[in-house]
């Protein structure tokens, strides 16, 4: 009860730090889309890049992400950026670049064979076979890698108040250190329902996107 009073007495802060939280992860997984679905692409034509670059990437998931918020600082020092909004997007940007990039790879590499000799014989240009008819099959697959850097990352972005990037961290840290049973609550419950709203809102274009012969 005290939690859901604090939540009341607090919305206008709760729903600035919600939309600071949004920012972030937004620019972070929209830069991650631009350059990990062409990389996705470009690594279907030959399979040793393919496994390189997965493997770079599934590496970068592995490290703790407290641990990359903190190699941001020394880094972004140089250009005078070591705190802040701008590490936690590249922080974020780098842990969305597997599920997008798998994915892509993944949709891309399993269009049924049938389907490009068919395109092939329409006197397509692999450019055309690429945009007309392998990404629109591909899109359902993309679609759910998008969404899970999505959620992952909001959960992610929480961690980034440590390093002064703002979002809805900044409850959840505030109750440790206070000992603030409310903030904490509160920070963990906006943190999860964002996730929530996310995931559907996503399934929801991801379903209006895929092409109608796909979905019967």
């Amino acid at each position: 009860m005290e939690t859901l009073v604090f939540m009341y007495n607090n919305a206008g802060t709760i729903a600035a730090l919600g939309v600071e939280h949004i920012s972030i992860v937004a620019v972070a997984v929209g830069l991650a889309i631009l350059t990990g679905v062409p990389i996705g692409i470009a690594i279907t034509q030959n399979r040793k890049a393919a496994d390189t670059i997965l493997y770079i990437a599934s590496i970068i998931v592995t490290v703790p992400s407290i641990a990359l918020f903190g190699l941001m600082i020394p880094v972004l020092s140089l250009i005078g950026q070591g705190i802040g909004w701008l590490p936690a997007v590249i922080a974020i940007l780098l842990y969305s670049q597997l599920p997008i990039i798998r994915n892509t790879y993944t949709a891309i590499t399993n269009v049924d064979p049938a389907l490009r000799e068919s395109a092939r014989g329409m006197g397509m240009t692999p450019m055309q076979r690429l945009r007309q008819v392998e990404i629109p099959l591909a899109i359902p697959v993309i679609m759910a890698g998008v969404r899970t850097a999505v959620v992952m990352n909001i959960g992610v972005a929480a961690i980034a108040a440590y390093i002064g990037a703002g979002g809805l961290g900044v409850l959840i840290s505030r109750g440790i250190s206070q000992t603030d049973p409310r903030q904490l609550i509160a920070g963990a419950v906006a943190v999860s329902a964002l996730a929530i709203i996310a995931d559907y809102a996503l399934l929801y274009l991801q379903k209006k996107l895929t092409p109608a012969g796909l979905t019967r």
